[in-house]
């Protein structure tokens, strides 16, 4: 996996939730606190959801075969789509599950010092694996808000463990804020109130990850300034005078599919044609690296053929991206 692919930022996470999920484990044991089961359900599915994405990343490095020409750089995609399922599943209604009987069944929280001990320690180092992850996507982030960061990225990896640090720094404080109005009104209808606001929590990322993996699934052209990098480059004025139209899709978080139709001058001969087009894809792979499978298709620009139809992409001639 590259380096965009935030290795650093998954292998921080997946110790600080192992860590964190054995000492949540025993703080329930001690305490008999449901938040603590919760939350320890909710680290381990989080580790798990490490472990997948490390292993999306090893299995698209796979090189191409003849039955998957473009290569396996959607696994990255897939295991992302399935971080979401088990952070839903496992974390979310789990916690949902268990919120609910506490509720049913309340009773009081034993041995404190264990829940708060434990969560304190979880937040100090869920905030050291957070900052990892912010200070790696702030390497490729550039101006976007975070927001935008983690709708427009192509790389799952970041903005996954974003959301899952994020929503257990909330999470942590969800239980810590059930497990003390437990302990100071001697009601566990608080801890079980807690569970529930974690698992309802985790339902809300699990949504958002399913979302954005889902459209880069689907397929997802180059962002604006790589679409905009690469009109610039194909034409030249001279050999190639104009975009007519063009397509592109990410095959994977660093690879990048180009097809497009330029028009070439009239009277060019097939050697001139096919040189022009031999630059044109020397251009697009010197402004943006991962245009690595690149297919452009010359034509003769016709004025009238752009006029046929409110659809410029299906004429001949046309233009339009």
């Amino acid at each position: 996996m590259s380096a965009s692919g935030g290795t650093k930022a998954i292998v921080a996470a997946l110790a600080a939730n192992l860590a964190i999920a054995v000492a949540k484990f025993v703080a329930f044991l001690f305490s008999g606190s449901s938040s603590m089961l919760a939350e320890s359900v909710h680290s381990l599915a989080d580790s798990g959801n490490q472990g997948l994405l490390l292993l999306g990343g090893k299995k698209a490095q796979r090189e191409a075969t003849p039955q998957h020409p473009f290569g396996y750089g959607r696994e990255r995609y897939i295991y992302a789509f399935l971080v979401s399922i088990v952070l839903f599943s496992l974390g979310g209604m789990f916690a949902l599950y268990e919120g609910y009987e506490k509720i049913k069944e309340p009773h009081p929280i034993e041995a404190w010092y264990w829940p708060v001990g434990v969560l304190v320690f979880a937040i100090i180092a869920e905030s050291f694996s957070f900052r990892t992850a912010i200070k790696e996507s702030n390497e490729i982030r550039g101006n976007l808000s975070w927001k935008e960061f983690v709708r427009r990225a192509k790389a799952p990896e970041l903005p996954v463990v974003l959301l899952e640090d994020f929503g257990a720094l909330i999470g942590l404080v969800l239980a810590l804020g059930g497990v003390g109005l437990a302990l100071a009104t001697g009601d566990g209808v608080w801890d079980g109130i807690g569970t529930l606001c974690i698992g309802v929590l985790l339902v809300l990322i699990a949504f958002v990850l399913a979302a954005e993996t889902k459209s880069l699934l689907l397929g997802e052209s180059a962002g604006l300034d790589e679409v905009k990098k690469i009109e610039d480059a194909i034409v030249d004025g001279d050999t190639v005078t104009r975009l007519i139209h063009m397509r592109t899709l990410h095959l994977g978080p660093e690879e990048l599919l180009v097809a497009a139709k330029v028009a070439v001058q009239h009277d060019d001969s097939a050697t001139e044609v096919a040189q022009a087009i031999n630059d044109a894809e020397a251009r697009i792979r010197a402004a943006v690296p991962i245009a690595r499978v690149i297919y452009l298709e010359p034509d003769i620009y016709s004025d009238s053929a752009a006029a046929t139809g409110s659809n410029p992409a299906k004429s001949p001639g046309g233009t339009g991206h």
